[in-house]
């Protein structure tokens, strides 16, 4: 049996070698390293892709998150709610642009933000709302949206972990993640559904005002050349990435749907244990499985993870400490207790290997081990 990891980046490049070389060979020798011909390409292909009208590439994720608020003019001491269960950059960015993170509790199921705690949370404050698409299924965006209009915000799209799944709305239609709100932002960080070989992310957006302002705030703030009408940063997908990207994107579906078998493979094999909660999919929404989360109960975790090491199975924990406990940002408005849901997540959540290459033998492997510990 090949060695688990909770990512296989080798195994994945492997079959696609002779692709991802040439691709890059191709940057190498054109030497346009900085927004070459790949940028282009790899950008107009995610748009039809996604079926969207502008995809801004940046740098990284977090870039992406801090340039979609600096492009919507939001103001030192405007309210942004979030999630109290997510990766630390979709409040870092908040924080850092002088902008007040209110953070609500998630959905028990999806592990998603609970539209019933953004409309408890807005005050005449409140300017925009960032829902995390979190492990790979999209938020209740139908309901967030309606609420969003009621009271004139904007939605950015925390689709780091979801690009592929598709929103399902009431009437049938269907759209990307990223592609619902006002703007949507995506990671390419290697471990990604869709990663490159460094760093990367990019913005996705069907306002043309909204691109064109997203653009400037990702090239420092600069309208003609040399001409900085705003503030801006310097943030930029670079050419090589953009190649491994565009060759990566044909096989973004079937690789979403390699993570979908393994998931199912879960699924089976842990139905019926009471001590083990498997990933709830929402109806309105498919899910690519950035990551295979359960929720244990009666389950020592630590002991867990240990028993898992032991054997060779890395699992990850995602995440451990909520948002509102973080040192960085503790605030008086919040204490614990005040987020039930995801602080119990944060106690008794664990994250198996998910990725393309996972082989029944492998997944066998696994499950029969976490089950000689969880009867």
């Amino acid at each position: 049996m090949n060695k688990i990891s909770m990512v296989d980046l080798k195994g994945q490049y492997q079959k696609i070698k002779n692709q991802i070389d040439n691709s890059i060979s191709e940057v190498i020798d054109s030497t346009a390293f900085i927004n070459g011909p790949a940028v282009k390409r790899f950008q107009e292909n995610l748009e039809n892709y996604l079926g969207v009208k502008h995809v801004i590439p940046c740098a990284n994720g977090t870039d992406a998150l801090q340039i979609s608020m600096m492009a919507l003019n939001l103001q030192r001491g405007d309210e942004v709610i979030t999630t109290s269960f997510t990766f630390i950059a979709t409040a870092e960015i908040i924080a850092l642009l002088g902008l007040t993170p209110v953070v609500v509790d998630v959905d028990a199921d999806t592990f998603n933000i609970d539209p019933e705690a953004i409309k408890r949370a807005i005050t005449p404050k409140t300017k925009a709302i960032v829902p995390v698409h979190l492990f790979g299924q999209c938020a209740n965006m139908e309901a967030i949206l309606e609420i969003a209009e009621k009271h004139n915000l904007y939605v950015i799209e925390d689709a780091c972990q979801s690009i592929g799944a598709d929103y399902i709305f009431k009437d049938g239609s269907r759209k990307k993640s990223g592609t619902i709100g006002h703007i949507g932002c995506t990671s390419f960080f290697p471990s990604k559904n869709l990663g490159c070989y460094g760093d990367g992310g990019a913005m996705f957006t069907n306002d043309d005002e909204i691109a064109k302002q997203l653009r400037v705030m990702a090239n420092h703030g600069m309208t003609v050349r040399y001409y900085h009408d705003f503030i801006g940063v310097n943030s930029r997908l670079d050419s090589i990435q953009a190649a491994v990207l565009d060759v990566k994107l044909k096989y973004l579906d079937e690789y979403n749907a390699a993570r979908s078998k393994a998931a199912q493979y879960y699924n089976n094999a842990f139905a019926g244990n009471p001590k083990i909660k498997t990933p709830t999919k929402a109806v309105n929404t498919t899910h690519v499985y950035h990551q295979y989360t359960i929720v244990t109960s009666d389950v020592d975790r630590n002991s867990l993870v240990d028993h898992m090491a032991a054997k060779g199975i890395p699992v990850m924990i995602y995440y451990p400490v909520p948002l509102h406990m973080q040192k960085a940002y503790l605030d008086p408005r919040y204490k614990e207790g005040d987020f039930p849901v995801t602080e119990l997540l944060c106690k008794t959540v664990i994250s198996l290997p998910m990725h393309t290459e996972l082989d029944e033998e492998q997944l066998s492997y696994i499950t029969t081990t976490l089950l000689e510990f969880i009867k």
